[in-house]
């Protein structure tokens, strides 16, 4: 892939402090990590719907849906992997830097891809959120057939089952999503939120 030259970053004269301002409430990037059927997708949804019922401005990035448009030419391959996780990863900087509440919900199964996508931004506003849930239990779930498939040889490189899965060492927050229910998992990290200043009761309307 050739790189693009001659080009020249162009700042605007609003900030992303700025913006903050008039939405009355920080920007971060919520990166929920975990197995496929763990719920990382379902909770993301969740909590959007949480903070936007509290007036706040969000955006939810789901892996099916990215590959859907603008990494539909990108496979599952570790290579392949890593290039999708290094895009989003930009376009939640972008998200974050116009003042929003950025939720991406992927897999991402490796450390040092999601460590990546951390050092793109700030201190403070890239928040791993580890969804927790047994290799057992997504199997029983299964939504999508995706783990039936994978032990029966049809899918390859399948995470947890023939590809690895690198779970967070500290991430800001883990919910267990075996024991925990939908709406107790979104109560935690709406809690975490407020408690660390990124949005205030005062927003509920």
């Amino acid at each position: 892939m050739t790189e693009s030259t001659n080009i020249t970053w162009h700042d605007s004269e609003v900030t992303k402090e700025e913006r903050q301002k008039l939405n009355g409430h920080k920007s971060a990037v919520l990166w929920f990590t975990g197995l496929s059927g763990s719920g990382k997708s379902t909770l993301s949804v969740e909590v959007e719907k949480q903070l936007h019922h509290k007036g706040l401005r969000t955006y939810r990035l789901d892996g099916d849906n990215i590959r859907h448009g603008l990494n539909k030419n990108l496979g599952f391959s570790p290579e392949d992997r890593t290039e999708n996780i290094r895009r989003i990863g930009e376009v939640s900087r972008l998200m974050v830097d116009a003042g929003v509440l950025t939720l991406s919900a992927f897999i991402s199964p490796y450390k040092e891809d999601r460590d990546q996508v951390r050092e793109l931004l700030p201190d403070g506003e890239f928040l791993e959120v580890y969804v927790e849930c047994s290799l057992e239990e997504c199997e029983n779930r299964d939504p999508k057939g995706l783990y039936q498939k994978a032990r029966a040889g049809e899918i390859k490189g399948f995470t947890g089952i023939d590809a690895p899965y690198e779970a967070p060492e500290k991430p800001e927050l883990t919910v267990n999503t075996t024991t925990a229910s939908i709406e107790e998992s979104a109560g935690q990290i709406i809690d975490y939120l407020a408690g660390n200043g990124y949005i205030q009761a005062a927003a509920e309307k």
